[in-house]
């Protein structure tokens, strides 16, 4: 079997090509980057470090790549694939949609049978957009054929994943834990072996959900809470029972969503929750919390990680005092060099409080952001903050 990975970054070699090797792939990537090409064809190899107690080291083999630019190479790859997955950056998917459609209308000219195409990028429904960045070069009849014969099964990815450059080279850092879900509704290939590890579902969007609000919720709220109480590090942060304690409690307030909205088990949202914590206290990472909590106008946006979870259960009547506590602390993240939070701290100089949660969040119950200007009062309150 063989898979065409697009993307030698840090998710393409720790996550989908670690999984790929793991179930038999012979595994090809394509890169711009011309030294990590060469690196992996001089080599065949890639080394990966887990970020665990033994910092267990494993080496990635066999593997391959291409450069982009060779693009009769990349077709040819494209034809013979079993499976085709990329992890490029959201903004990429449009670079690379002309070699994937003109590789995919060569499969089906060869009669190569079926194949998959999975977009594994930090957007929802990535394989979704792929396949209309493709639309959007090919005519419509060549755009029938082409979903007659590839399927674009959409995914949810999470693991941190780093590199570090050495004396033997670059070494990909991970995290022990990962998810791949898959949804198995958008799949064509139905002779092709499941990817060992990954999770296939028949619905994406509740796990999509709950990555964002449950862990990148969580994760946002700890760096703006440690910000506010002086630490560097989400890891540091969490060594204070009081923040650990108030992490806990909004992650089991945002878990009403899901139980209500999606009928999650209790139990299985608790232990999540557990499982959640645990990566984030992970003493062999070191996450800086101006780096988890920057764009927090981005985080404050009205369906997005901090929001939606506090506005749905708030309507549903369910508790939501540690929610509307962990959005008041984003608009108390002053940083002066995160763009965001200068715009946002301008705008409450300028306008006041309750107008900024009106303008970033577009909440429009004013008993809902009574709750977080009140939080937001109280926070300044007790860490002396000047207006």
């Amino acid at each position: 079997m063989k898979a065409l990975h697009f993307g030698a970054g840090n998710i393409g070699k720790g996550l989908i090509g670690y999984l790929l090797n793991k179930s038999g792939f012979d595994l090809c990537f394509v890169d711009v980057n011309e030294e990590a090409v060469n690196h992996m064809n001089s080599s065949n190899y890639y080394s990966l470090e887990l970020l665990d107690e033994d910092h267990t080291v494993e080496s990635i083999s066999p593997v391959r790549a291409l450069h982009s630019s060779s693009k009769e190479q990349v077709v040819d790859a494209i034809v013979e694939a079993d499976l085709i997955t990329t992890s490029v950056g959201a903004g990429n998917l449009t670079k690379i949609a002309p070699v994937i459609s003109e590789g995919l209308l060569k499969r089906i000219q060869l009669d190569k049978g079926n194949v998959d195409v999975i977009a594994n990028e930090n957007m929802i429904n990535a394989s979704s957009k792929l396949k209309e960045e493709i639309h959007r070069v090919v005519s419509t009849s060549e755009m029938d054929a082409i979903r007659s014969h590839a399927g674009f099964p959409n995914s949810a990815i999470d693991r941190l994943s780093l590199s570090e450059e050495r004396s033997e080279g670059e070494v990909t850092l991970v995290e022990p834990y990962y998810e791949w879900m898959i949804e198995k509704s958008g799949m064509l290939n139905s002779d092709l072996p499941s990817i060992s590890n990954a999770t296939y579902v028949e619905e994406l969007k509740p796990y999509i959900e709950r990555k964002l609000y449950i862990v990148n919720l969580g994760h946002a709220a700890t760096a703006y809470t440690a910000f506010l109480e002086g630490y560097g590090t989400i890891q540091n942060a969490l060594t204070n029972p009081e923040i650990e304690k108030f992490l806990r409690e909004t992650l089991k307030e945002s878990a009403g969503y899901f139980t209500h909205t999606y009928h999650f088990d209790p139990e299985e949202m608790r232990e999540f929750i557990s499982k959640t914590i645990k990566r984030f206290k992970n003493a062999n990472i070191s996450d800086d919390i101006l780096r988890v909590g920057r764009s927090p106008i981005r985080k404050l946006g009205f369906n997005e990680r901090l929001v939606k979870p506090t506005r749905v259960l708030y309507e549903l009547g369910l508790p939501v005092e540690k929610l509307t506590t962990a959005v008041a602390t984003a608009f108390l993240f002053d940083n002066p060099h995160d763009e965001e939070a200068v715009t946002i701290q301008s705008y409450i100089r300028e306008h006041g409080i309750e107008q900024a949660i009106t303008h970033f969040t577009e909440i429009e119950d004013t008993s809902l952001k009574r709750k977080i200007k009140d939080n937001y009062i109280k926070l300044k309150e007790n860490y002396s903050i000047q207006s």
